[in-house]
């Protein structure tokens, strides 16, 4: 699986135990300074949810007892994900989250994958690093634009890297954008639109990346 490279392994993790108290979990969540920590079961393999630094200030502000298993205040016990899922399903369970937990194929707990982690492969994928231009160009979405879209391109310059978007309530309803390599200038650049545009493609937006 392409995530599991970015995936944080149980073995490099803060977790806490079930039967952990919560002042006990607050004690640790504001020695490492993470915002929530994933619980696991006592035999250490069931992720049983997340426990979060805000709702234990909560309750101790309320002052009630702070003796109470980690379970009370458990969050997010059916957010995860395995290791086996489709990216998509993936990006999209995340998004409301600070870090996904990761079950094996067992259903055992296996680590997370964090935001940040994920912007870092989208981010190596865009291969900003190693381009000169991006091209935002539009089209109508029809089966066979990225193709004619991509030979126009290849005829004067390789890709760096492509990624198609979907836009809302437009005639042109794709955006895809090319990243072209270090070796393009400002004149071939040109050159590569004039050709786009000819055979009926829209230059949305040209973007200079820094060396």
């Amino acid at each position: 699986m392409l995530l599991k490279n970015i995936i944080k392994p149980m073995q490099s993790l803060t977790t806490i135990p079930e039967n952990m108290n919560l002042q006990s979990a607050l004690d640790i969540l504001e020695d490492t300074g993470f915002r929530c920590i994933p619980v696991l079961d006592q035999t250490n393999k069931i992720f049983r949810g997340n426990i979060y630094k805000s709702h234990i200030y909560k309750h101790k502000s309320e002052n009630k007892d702070m003796l109470l298993p980690v379970t009370t205040l458990l969050k997010n016990s059916t957010k995860f994900i395995h290791l086996n899922d489709e990216f998509f399903k993936v990006f999209f369970s995340i998004k409301d989250l600070p870090y996904i937990a990761v079950l094996d194929e067992q259903e055992h707990f296996y680590g997370i994958l964090t935001h940040t982690r994920l912007l870092e492969m989208l981010s190596q994928s865009w291969n900003v690093n190693m381009g000169s231009y991006v091209l935002s160009v539009l089209s109508k979405g029809e089966r066979g634009d990225l193709t004619i879209m991509s030979k126009i391109i290849t005829k004067y310059s390789a890709i760096a890297s492509c990624i198609t978007l979907n836009i809302q309530d437009s005639y042109y309803n794709q955006r895809t954008l090319f990243t072209l390599p270090q070796n393009v200038d400002n004149n071939l650049c040109q050159r590569i639109q004039k050709a786009l545009k000819r055979r009926g493609f829209i230059i949305d937006n040209v973007e200079k990346l820094d060396k």
